[in-house]
């Protein structure tokens, strides 16, 4: 299916012409149905994003995640949805919800997440409509916006009678702002739907600009230099024997990463912490640590812990052998090592995603919302949308509820965008299921 489908699209792309829904001078019958439906459910979205927003479900909140999940799966269930519950107990978290429907044609994944940097002693715990366009509240826009769009897609879709025209799994994550360890257990669902997936579709905000869609994600690994040196009297320092101490040789390796690897393109690394001095405590749970030295010792040990953020693996394999290399050319008196500990894989610009970022353009247009390009890579965190890399054959992402402040006590939502944002991702999916022969 996924070999069949990515053909078609491209080669409809190289000889100038546009999936079927897609070259219509205006939108199908089906199409403006889609579109009528979400408009007659726009009160209901919104009472439904309250509803949600006003659980609270930080990432650390098991019950509130759970229950958020459990308004969403009533919900799914109600459009002829199979729903179920993955535990998060292995990985110290929630866990998901999963909710899967079968049908001819395409198979896409769809993407979301529960939970919310917001914790129970938050301040920020309440929606509040500050007009008739915004509102604020903790996950409005990050992402539980999101998640109502994907819903609303589906209950239009389904409404018109084209939604059996596709598979779809839609995966809405429990801890995607703190996430459970290890990675492999925690998003093992994730990977899973992905595999049988050939397209994935994501909802978060993106850069929150109506103009773009996210087609690539930079991954991170994490870093720890650890460095020991010869202790001694402070007035020796340099000598042949005695050499240069573990913080000179970690300002030597942070200033050659600096001068050998700063300025490529969609890369950078980053030293967050540092402990240096003759004894030192440094506590990587609580990115936390303490040192004792004295001016006139030469400092015996020295940790650095850091990030590392790429838009490939290909560029994050040879930042990191590069990273080695430097750390291996130690100062006398001096050694020094470097380990790795890879989280979010990236999500590089594959020509599959572009292709999938032009049939939403045309889409946009088509719905008369404007064209959508792609946002800069670097303006792009990580997200749970990287763990379909190499698994599907498009992906997009960005297609959630747009707002502003992510993440702080001011999140807000522009809730005219609800609407617009199904209503494309709707149609998106339809022209794609029509471009398989299923119209």
């Amino acid at each position: 299916m996924r070999t069949t489908l990515f053909i078609v699209l491209i080669t409809t792309s190289l000889f100038g012409v546009s999936p079927k829904a897609a070259a219509q001078d205006a939108i199908s019958e089906i199409e403006q149905a889609i579109v009528d439906h979400i408009d007659s459910r726009s009160d209901r979205a919104l009472q439904l994003l309250e509803l949600v927003v006003n659980i609270n479900s930080g990432s650390l909140n098991l019950e509130g995640v759970r229950e958020v999940g459990r308004v969403f799966e009533r919900e799914f269930d109600s459009i002829g949805f199979e729903t179920r519950w993955v535990d998060g107990s292995p990985f110290n978290r929630a866990g998901h919800l999963v909710a899967s429907r079968k049908g001819d044609g395409p198979h896409f994944v769809m993407i979301g997440h529960l939970d919310t940097v917001f914790e129970p002693d938050s301040p920020f715990q309440k929606y509040e409509r500050l007009s008739e366009s915004r509102a604020r509240g903790p996950g409005v826009s990050d992402m539980k916006g999101g998640n109502v769009i994907i819903l609303e897609a589906l209950r239009a879709l389904n409404a018109v009678g084209v939604l059996d025209r596709m598979t779809v799994t839609v995966v809405l994550i429990g801890d995607e702002e703190s996430s459970g360890r290890p990675l492999d257990l925690s998003r093992k669902v994730l990977f899973e739907a992905a595999e049988a997936a050939d397209i994935a579709l994501a909802f978060e905000n993106g850069d929150d600009q109506l103009e773009t869609a996210v087609i690539a994600r930079r991954g991170f690994s994490g870093w720890k230099l650890e460095v020991t040196a010869k202790p001694g009297h402070s007035s020796q320092v340099f000598k042949e024997d005695m050499g240069y101490g573990a913080i000179y040789e970690a300002a030597r390796i942070l200033s050659s990463f600096y001068q050998e690897l700063a300025g490529e393109e969609n890369l950078t690394f980053n030293p967050g912490v540092i402990v240096g001095g003759t004894t030192i405590h440094y506590d990587a749970s609580q990115s936390s640590g303490t040192a004792f030295g004295k001016s006139n010792v030469i400092a015996e040990r020295t940790t650095v812990e850091g990030d590392l953020r790429t838009l490939t693996i290909e560029q994050r394999e040879s930042a990191k052998d590069r990273m080695r290399a430097i750390v291996s050319k130690s100062l006398n008196g001096a050694t020094a090592e470097i380990t790795f500990s890879d989280g979010y894989p990236p999500l590089a610009p594959t020509d599959g995603n572009r292709h999938l970022l032009s049939l939403l353009d045309q889409t946009s247009r088509d719905l008369g919302f404007g064209g959508v390009s792609a946002v800069d890579p670097s303006k792009a965190g990580a997200a749970d949308v990287s763990f379909t890399a190499g698994l599907v054959d498009m992906a997009l992402d960005g297609l959630g509820l747009l707002g502003a402040d992510n993440h702080t006590v001011n999140e807000t939502a522009n809730l005219n965008l609800l609407p617009i944002q199904a209503k494309r991702a709707a149609v998106l999916m339809h022209r794609v299921a029509s471009t398989e022969g299923t119209d």
